[in-house]
C-alpha cells in the first residue's frame, strides 16, 4: 500500500499574484501534467493559480471507489491530506476558500467529491467529470457542514463501467443536504472520458 508524498505541478497565475486557485486531480494511470492540460479548455482562468497534485503510481487508492474502505485505506486518506495541504497552502497565499475551485476526473473526481463533502465550506464552485462519493456504504457521519451554495458539476454517463449511477446519484443527494447547488448530466451510452460538452458545462456554471 502507497502513501503520496506532497507532488504536484503548478502554472497559471504566481499565488502571490494570482485571485483565484483551482485544484486539478487526474484519474488512475494518468498523471498531474495530463489533467493540467485540461485547463487549456477552460476559460477565464487567467488570474487562476492552477495546482495538480501528483499520486503515487499514478493511482489515489488501489480498487473501486466502491471498495470496503479498509482495502483503499490507507492509500485513500493520504490522499485527501494530499489535497487538504494544497488548499492551506493556497489559503497562506492569500486566497480564501470562496475562491477556490476544484476539478477531477474519474478516481480524481471521486476524490475530488469526497474532499469537499469532508470539508464543507463556500468555495469557488467544483467539477467531477464521472465520479461519486467513496465507499462501500457512504458514511454519513464523514459528511457535515455547509456548502452555502457553492456550485457543484457532476457528469456522468450511464451507464459507466467504473461509476454506477445509482452511487452518483447518493452523492448528489448527500452534497445538496450539505447545501451545495448540485447540477447533474446525465449521458445515456456516454463513454468514459471528457466530452466537449462536458467541458461547455463547466465553463457555462462553474468558470462563468
Amino acid at each position: 500500500m502507497y502513501i503520496h508524498s506532497e507532488q504536484y505541478v503548478t502554472a497559471g497565475a504566481p499565488i502571490g499574484e494570482a485571485k483565484s486557485a483551482l485544484i486539478m486531480l487526474h484519474g488512475r494511470g494518468s498523471t498531474a501534467q495530463n489533467i493540467l492540460g485540461l485547463a487549456t479548455a477552460l476559460k477565464n482562468l487567467d488570474q487562476f493559480a492552477l495546482f495538480a497534485p501528483q499520486a503515487t503510481q499514478n493511482s489515489w487508492y488501489p480498487y473501486s471507489f466502491m471498495a470496503p474502505d479498509e482495502q483503499n485505506q490507507p492509500a485513500l486518506n493520504s490522499a485527501l491530506d494530499t489535497i487538504d495541504k494544497v488548499v492551506n497552502r493556497i489559503l497562506d497565499g492569500g486566497i480564501p476558500a470562496d475562491k477556490i475551485y476544484f476539478l477531477g476526473f474519474s478516481q480524481g473526481a471521486c476524490l475530488t467529491l469526497e474532499y469537499i463533502a469532508r470539508n464543507p465550506k463556500k468555495y469557488g464552485g467544483a467539477v467531477a467529470f464521472t465520479g461519486g462519493l467513496v465507499g462501500e456504504h457512504l458514511n454519513r457521519d464523514h459528511y457535515k457542514g455547509d456548502f452555502d451554495q457553492t456550485p457543484v458539476l457532476i457528469t456522468t454517463g450511464n451507464p459507466d463501467v467504473h461509476v454506477p449511477l445509482t452511487r452518483v446519484e447518493k452523492s448528489v443527494k448527500v452534497l445538496k443536504e450539505l447545501n451545495a447547488d448540485v447540477q447533474l448530466k446525465i449521458y445515456p451510452g456516454g463513454s468514459h472520458t471528457i466530452s466537449q460538452e462536458e467541458i461547455t458545462l463547466a465553463n457555462k456554471h462553474i468558470f462563468a
